[in-house]
Parts: structure tokens; C-alpha cells; sequence
């Protein structure tokens, strides 16, 4: 076939013929995102590779199934849903003591302050950290997914596993609570 195959055509040509070339162009098209995207959430290389490498391998030996239409396909969302579940499972299987060790390990993970960082350290009124804290974990979690990951709401909705609809009303919640709070 000449030309770039679109997502929808890839994942075909994956699930269906078990293509090596569907699957290393895809690999190409989307592993350097999912490993920012898991680096924000994760401050150890070595974990994002892993997990990486497993959204891959489901993807390449069939136990992640798509079920949209393929022609539409939204590889990136569905990717990040399988990455960030996997991440998920391997903090969790850590422990609290790995858990506590990546909260730790998110907070010093740069030599150089991100912009989020500077905008967080310039907050002169109120407590913002307290502030999320006491947010609820729905809430933390649209915040997170929409704000710091820069998502749109559709793409937190397939993350999240919740309509667009609601990724609205709770970013809306949340960002209420946070004004009153910091007021």
C-alpha cells in the first residue's frame, strides 16, 4: 500500500493479520507520546519503559481489544487508556511504600521547574495545594487528566471511562470548589 495507513487501517491490519509492519508504524507513530504522556505521571524511566512496552505488547498479542470503528479510530486516547491503566496496576502493585516513593519522586522529578511548577510557586493567596487535596478523587482526576495532561474533554473521557458530558460538569465542580477555597 503506498502512502501512511491511517490508525483505523493499522489496528485492521494488527488484530487481523497479526502485521509486523502495521505494528512497528504504529509503535513509531505513537510510543515517544505515550512515554511523555507516562512521564508526567510516573518519574521513573525505567517503569514508563515497561509500561510502554507492555500497552504494546497487548496491543501487538491481542488481549486489548478496540471496539469502535476502525476508520475513526482514536488510537491515541485508546493507547493512553490501556498505558495509564497499566501504570496504574504497577504503582499499586508497588505498595504504599512505591507509591509514597513516586508522589516523592513527581515532585523533584526535574532539574528545572515546569511552567505548571512556577504558576503553582507564584499562588500568593490561599493554599492550592491544600485545596486539591480536598478535592474529591473524581474531581482530582478530570483536573489532572484535562489541566496537567492538557487533554481534551474527549480524550479525558476515554481515559477516565466516563461520557464527555460528565469530564464538563466535574472540571466545572472542580474549578468552583478551587475559587471559593483560595478566595
Amino acid at each position: 500500500m503506498s502512502g501512511t495507513r491511517s490508525d483505523g487501517e493499522l489496528l485492521r491490519a494488527i488484530a487481523a493479520d497479526a502485521d509486523r509492519r502495521a505494528f512497528e508504524e504504529l509503535y513509531r507513530r505513537y510510543a515517544p507520546w505515550l512515554t511523555a504522556r507516562l512521564r508526567g505521571r510516573c518519574a521513573d524511566p525505567s517503569v514508563v519503559d515497561d509500561v510502554v512496552q507492555e500497552t504494546f505488547l497487548a496491543v501487538w498479542r491481542g488481549t486489548a481489544h478496540y471496539h469502535a470503528d476502525a476508520d475513526n479510530a482514536d488510537a491515541a486516547g485508546w493507547l493512553w487508556r490501556i498505558g495509564s491503566r497499566r501504570l496504574v496496576d504497577v504503582l499499586r502493585g508497588d505498595g504504599a511504600r512505591g507509591r509514597l516513593r513516586q508522589a516523592l519522586a513527581r515532585l523533584r522529578h526535574r532539574d528545572e521547574a515546569s511552567a505548571e511548577e512556577r504558576v503553582l510557586a507564584g499562588v500568593e493567596h490561599g493554599d492550592l495545594a491544600g485545596a486539591l487535596v480536598r478535592l474529591s478523587p473524581e474531581l482530582r482526576a478530570v483536573l489532572q487528566a484535562t489541566v496537567i495532561d492538557g487533554l481534551t474533554t474527549r480524550e479525558a473521557a476515554v481515559l477516565l471511562g466516563i461520557p464527555p458530558g460528565t469530564v464538563k460538569t466535574r472540571a466545572m465542580r472542580a474549578r468552583k470548589q478551587l475559587r471559593e477555597e483560595l478566595a
